[in-house]
């Protein structure tokens, strides 16, 4: 060869590498730019350096050192890089560092562009979550459960040394103010220890307390602040790995061992139209029930719309999201618990289950199956994690031990008591007509193949299966890219 080939004329004119080229360099990456400081040494351009990394993922290279390998190897990252060499230091703190919040907007802009090509819409959307295992530690963690069980343990210790205080030494106690004990922190338990020690003093007492009072002394005062620093960095979840807090150990449904270990992981969220992700959302709670409000919300303030329809499985089906759901107007097609059993004959048309009692709403009583009144006597409200208040109400037979149906319909000493949520048997009401509908039956069959197959393209034809950034907010990016590369991979097939 007299002269070196074109880079341009090696490359397939349908070959997924321009089309990244081509979507990258349509959307607008001015918050990008904006991320960088003017002066300085010359730097690579944030558009190219996006563009190698969306393909990176978009080919099954994540890390940044196989970028920087295959930009000097591959003659489609030489093409987009424009024969531009960064190293992986470069790539990484691009990715880290340039990316977090603003890769979303990134996100959006293409998936409009997919939208004014009639490829999607952003009408009806379908919902699925899978967890990810975190780059973290499998085996060093904390758990909520503990730190409460050994905060409370102090405390309780901490009292019948003051009980025991103001028995042995009552008048040098005499002028202290009143300790509160619940709001246990560091400095409570070290100005308790130094007056219980200061009104001991000289005192006759048993050598264990002694002993005691100066291993509280010791130790104590640093294991409450450590209990109480690591409750923040829980906020309201039950566990976290210690090499990555933001991780959140859930039960996954493989793991290296195949007995289903507990793991750190991230709950992804996706919504999806046509087998193209249009909204994605990183959680670091073990429900999809309570992923699916901030999930919506982000979908509004990307695309200032919110959809006509969702339709998702039963891991959704709540009181309160039913309840947002139809706040914003949207047509749900959200299964409940045990929808499928209901459809038959032996679950949905057993006449002795509490939901297929006859409620008469005027005087606010249930029939029981032999249309005997049953009175309600009493109310209860339960409220969860996330402040939503539940409130069932309390039914109860007059006179079961006589009856000839009280073998199959209860089997208890007492008269039968039932308890139901009347707002919840509503929504599953509305919910039921919904989905047994014929556009209730098309999202049905719809679902499985339109959301699942993505993840399962991920995880399986991609081999991700573990996230290589530690921290929500990076591992937000890692999503983002996944994201936006399933979709332009999809667009160039």
């Amino acid at each position: 060869m007299l002269f070196p080939s074109n880079l341009e004329e090696l490359i397939d004119q349908h070959h997924p590498v321009r089309i990244v080229n081509q979507v990258i360099n349509e959307i607008n990456i001015d918050p990008l730019i904006a991320r960088f400081k003017g002066g300085g040494t010359s730097s690579y351009h944030p558009r190219m350096l996006l563009k190698i990394l969306v393909y990176g993922y978009l080919n099954n290279v994540y890390t940044s050192r196989k970028i920087e390998a295959a930009i000097k190897e591959n003659i489609h990252f030489m093409w987009l890089a424009g024969m531009n060499k960064p190293d992986h230091n470069t790539i990484n703190r691009f990715r880290s560092d340039r990316l977090k919040g603003v890769l979303q907007e990134v996100f959006g802009q293409i998936v409009e562009l997919l939208v004014d090509q009639g490829l999607i819409n952003l009408k009806e959307i379908y919902t699925d979550g899978t967890r990810i295992e975190a780059n973290a530690n499998r085996y060093s963690f904390v758990w909520g459960k503990s730190i409460n069980h050994n905060k409370e343990r102090i405390r309780e210790q901490l009292k019948q040394l003051w009980q025991y205080t103001e028995k042995i030494a009552a008048e040098e106690l005499s002028d202290t103010e009143p300790i509160e004990f619940e709001k246990l922190d560091g400095q409570v338990v070290t100005q308790t220890i130094e007056k219980i020690d200061k009104a001991l003093g000289g005192k006759p007492v048993d050598e264990k307390i002694n002993k005691k009072i100066a291993y509280a002394k010791k130790h104590w005062p640093s294991l409450v602040t450590k209990y109480n620093e690591q409750q923040k960095i829980l906020a309201g979840r039950n566990s976290y790995s210690k090499t990555d807090p933001d991780a959140t150990f859930m039960r996954m449904k493989e793991d290296h061992m195949g007995n289903g270990q507990l793991k750190p992981a991230y709950n992804w969220q996706v919504s999806s139209s046509n087998q193209f992700i249009v909204n994605y959302s990183l959680h670091q709670d073990v429900s999809d029930t309570n992923t699916l409000k901030p999930h919506l919300e982000q979908y509004e303030e990307l695309y200032k719309i919110l959809p006509d329809a969702i339709c998702a499985d039963g891991a959704y089906g709540s009181e309160e999201n039913y309840e947002l759901i139809e706040g914003k107007r949207i047509k749900n097609f959200i299964k409940y618990n045990f929808f499928h059993k209901e459809q038959k004959d032996q679950w949905g048309q057993n006449p002795f289950k509490s939901d297929n009692l006859f409620y008469n709403e005027s005087k606010d009583c249930l029939y029981c199956p032999m249309g005997q009144p049953m009175e309600k006597i009493d109310q209860r409200d339960s409220v969860n994690n996330h402040g939503y208040n539940k409130r069932y109400s309390i039914y109860q037979a007059k006179n079961c031990h006589n009856c000839p149906m009280r073998g199959p319909c209860h089997k208890g000493k007492n008269n039968r008591i039932v308890e139901l949520n009347h707002k919840l048997r509503k929504y599953k009401q509305k919910v039921r007509e919904n989905l047994l509908s014929e556009e209730g039956l098309r999202h049905r069959r719809k679902r499985p193949v339109d959301v699942e197959p993505i993840f399962g393209c991920i995880k399986h034809n991609k081999g991700y299966r573990k996230f290589l950034l530690r921290g929500l907010k990076k591992v937000e990016i890692e999503v983002g890219l996944l994201a936006i590369a399933h979709n332009l991979a999809k667009l160039s097939v």
